[in-house]
């Protein structure tokens, strides 16, 4: 695989939890497809924010991507959480150990689908109701738990994305883009 990733978009998202990491990867070299779930690559993001998709899902191969990203954002999550395909591209990449990534209330998603049993983890606070005893990581803003990345919100999109930049590209490609960014 190459040093790929997919995100998924959905109305509703968390524009933040789309834009940070995605910049974040393609400073580091990495391609990244946006994905929508509609047909339509324009997506409503939640506070008034339009995004432009690069492709629809419908259209792509998501066993060419590397890593599978899940932007926060409860309308955004329950509207991925509709799509068949999105559930079982989580779904396959969790029982084949391939990089899932999930941010704010995306993590939910995961939980739902029974895919979070005997892994640590975050979210955003109180989208956890619910999660087996022991997944939850209250005081961690970046969880890494093998292949699965997970975060709590906004406010750690851009450490979430140098996580992940770190998990495709190395420290060395990480460790640069932070720096040139001004993230610590």
């Amino acid at each position: 695989m190459s040093k790929s990733a997919v995100v998924f978009l959905a109305d509703g998202c968390e524009p933040l939890e789309v834009v940070a990491p995605t910049d974040v990867l393609r400073r580091g070299g990495v391609e990244v497809v946006l994905a929508s779930i509609e047909d339509d690559l324009t997506i409503r993001a939640a506070h008034g924010v339009t995004l432009v998709a690069d492709a629809p899902l419908s259209a792509l191969d998501l066993t060419g991507f590397a890593l599978a990203v899940v932007p926060g954002g409860s309308v955004g999550v329950d509207n991925l959480g509709k799509n068949a395909r999105v559930m079982a591209e989580l779904t396959r990449r969790m029982e084949a150990a391939e990089p899932v990534a999930a941010i704010c209330a995306g993590p939910v998603l995961l939980a739902r689908a029974g895919l979070l049993n005997g892994r640590k983890a975050t979210c955003y606070p109180s989208c956890e109701e619910g999660w087996p005893a022991g997944v939850y990581q209250a005081d961690v803003a970046v969880c890494v738990d093998g292949n699965l990345i997970t975060a709590t919100g906004p406010g750690t999109a851009l450490p979430f994305g140098i996580q992940l930049l770190r998990m495709l590209a190395g420290d060395n490609a990480a460790d640069t883009v932070a720096a040139g960014m001004l993230v610590k």
